[in-house]
């Protein structure tokens, strides 16, 4: 399966209570931190939710 890494690259200050708790969902606490995921739909949904917040790299 196809793994992806979420970089959060902006701030979650002034956004809707439902992106942050996708964030925290995501493992993302801290700008700059970056996590690991496989890549399945319910995985890529949340990354979809918060795109504007982060940056999504594929690795092999």
């Amino acid at each position: 399966m196809a793994k992806i890494l979420v970089k959060q690259v902006r701030s979650k200050i002034n956004c809707p209570a439902d992106q942050k708790k996708t964030l925290v969902a995501l493992g993302l606490r801290k700008m700059g931190q970056v996590v690991e995921h496989d890549a399945n739909p319910a995985i890529l949904g949340m990354v979809n939710k918060v795109k504007h917040l982060v940056s999504v790299e594929e690795t092999k």
